[in-house]
């Protein structure tokens, strides 16, 4: 089975202070495929966590990797473990369509593109927290007339997106804001701020916030510039890796049985030895089995 070691941009610091930046991610298995035709298709950020957990073998000097890490990591980093078991499993060639935007156009668009072409930005300072002033104009004032202006926070992991995915359909602003209250560390003297004071907060205080989270993020760009081949406008494309990836491995999980069973039955293997078979392998002995009875009942 194939693997493949990269630099994660963003990195992990454990509870001892220890960073981890360096991973090793092995092919999807059978067991995967399993977990992704079982799931319901809205549950990506929970997937990628499950998915993770079952590929990535090691993460600095962590093996294995408890998927309690997997949801600490920043977003960035899940984003490119992504890409890069995207990368071992199908390759690094990336072809897909999107929709032109322009109403009077709105024809399919070909994407294609190389995985190691992606830009990734790294973060310089590797947190987990940081410091910002709020200018005098965001400043958030208390009762009594003070100023606060420090404020602390962390970066955006996998646990937090779990946390709001559930309500980015029905109110994004409220997804935003509870994703803003989870990230915050502390407001001046108020060390994990209860949200009566988060909510004080002005729209112009947020928006320093959320710029300076930016600012110091790890980065995957996965916004593409695309040209309509029908109207010729140039338009940007964000690329969701975890749907596309999800997408192309979200089989029939019927299929997946009957490939099993199809070994099984010829092979006489078992049905653990079977799914712990990439997919590319498990087809190419299905192939070969094809072949043969072909043969054999072409001899008779």
């Amino acid at each position: 089975m194939k693997t493949v070691t990269c630099t994660l941009p963003g990195g992990y610091v454990d509870g001892h202070g220890t960073f981890h930046a360096e991973a090793e991610l092995r092919q999807l298995s059978g067991h995967e495929e399993e977990i992704l035709a079982s799931r319901n298709s809205g549950e990506t950020s929970s997937l990628v966590t499950e998915v993770l957990a079952g590929c990535l073998l090691r993460l600095g000097t962590i093996s294995p990797v408890p998927p309690s890490v997997l949801q600490r990591l920043l977003v960035a980093d899940r984003q490119y473990l992504l890409l890069k078991l995207r990368e071992v499993t199908f390759g690094r060639e990336i072809r897909g369509t999107h929709l032109c935007p322009w109403p009077d156009c709105g024809r399919k668009v070909d994407i294609d593109f190389a995985i190691p072409d992606i830009p990734v930005k790294p973060s310089r300072d590797k947190g987990p927290l940081y410091s910002m002033q709020l200018s005098e104009q965001a400043a958030l004032t208390e009762h009594d007339g003070k100023a606060i202006t420090a404020v602390m926070f962390r970066l955006p992991n996998g646990a937090d997106q779990e946390a709001v995915t559930p309500y980015f359909r029905e109110n994004p602003a409220r997804a935003l804001t509870l994703l803003l209250e989870r990230c915050i560390h502390s407001l001046g003297e108020y060390v994990n701020p209860v949200p009566e004071l988060l909510g004080r907060l002005s729209p112009a205080a947020r928006q320093e916030i959320e710029q300076e989270m930016e600012r110091v993020s790890p980065s995957v760009d996965l916004d593409m510039q695309v040209a309509c081949a029908e109207c010729g406008r140039i338009f940007t494309a964000p690329f969701d890796i975890q749907d596309y990836f999800f997408g192309e491995l979200r089989s029939d999980v019927d299929l997946l049985f009957r490939e099993v069973h199809y070994l099984a039955y010829h092979y006489h293997w078992s049905e653990q030895e079977i799914m712990s078979m990439t997919q590319d392998r498990r087809r190419r002995y299905i192939e070969v089995l094809a072949d043969e009875i072909e043969n054999m009942n072409n001899a008779v």
